[in-house]
């Protein structure tokens, strides 16, 4: 990931409407991961729709200073023509 906030942005303009999965810190060695898509993108936060029906919420949102500060990782998949 890059290392500015605009740079961060920028990247996922770029990446509006790919699947990603989103691994959060959510406390002392406690790790959450989300697998969703990336919906919005804001001048302050990002908004990703999660796919599992486990989940108690459908969107989750991250401001791009998580992203920056290694809060969240976020890991894209890689598309099938990629693979081939």
């Amino acid at each position: 990931m890059p290392n500015n906030l605009a740079d961060i942005k920028n990247k996922l303009d770029r990446c509006v409407g790919d699947s990603l999965t989103v691994t959060s810190h959510i406390g002392r060695k406690k790790v959450n991961k989300c697998h969703g898509v990336l919906k919005e993108t804001f001048p302050a936060i990002f908004i990703i729709e999660l796919d599992d029906e486990n989940n108690a919420v459908k969107r989750v949102s991250y401001s791009y200073t998580d992203v920056l500060t290694k809060n969240i990782k976020i890991d894209f998949a890689s598309s099938s023509a990629a693979q081939a």
